[in-house]
């Protein structure tokens, strides 16, 4: 099976907390992400929590765009997801990156759809 789609799982550390406590920053920042590397937004959902903290998710054609925060920890955890091979989500991570200024951002990238040996099937 070829490579359906690319996962990236990014854990933003030592991000702006004033930057993740505001959910018109935070929505901006992914919805420019997403226009800036080519993704269709099909819908959207944020949430502003009390007394801290944002959610939000982008539903993109090539699948979505999701984050969590912390402002407290100073920390976000954002998933891109993006199928076929027109939207980089590589590209949309780095916006994502300089945008909340992570100072300490990982990134993991699975491969979606792959057949790979190692992994143990559950019925």
């Amino acid at each position: 099976m070829n490579v359906l789609g690319r996962h990236l799982l990014l854990e933003l550390r030592e991000c702006n907390p004033t930057y993740l406590d505001d959910l018109e920053y935070v929505k901006e920042v992914m919805v420019g992400a997403a226009q800036s590397v080519g993704a269709q937004i099909i819908g959207e959902s944020f949430h502003q929590f009390k007394p801290q903290g944002v959610t939000g998710v982008l539903a993109i054609a090539e699948s979505h765009i999701s984050i969590h925060t912390w402002p407290e920890w100073g920390y976000a955890a954002a998933d891109i997801f993006t199928c076929g091979t027109t939207v980089d989500p590589q590209e949309a991570a780095q916006i994502l990156i300089e945008k909340l200024e992570s100072t300490r951002p990982y990134m993991t990238e699975i491969r979606r759809g792959v057949e790979v040996p190692d992994l143990v099937s559950i019925p």
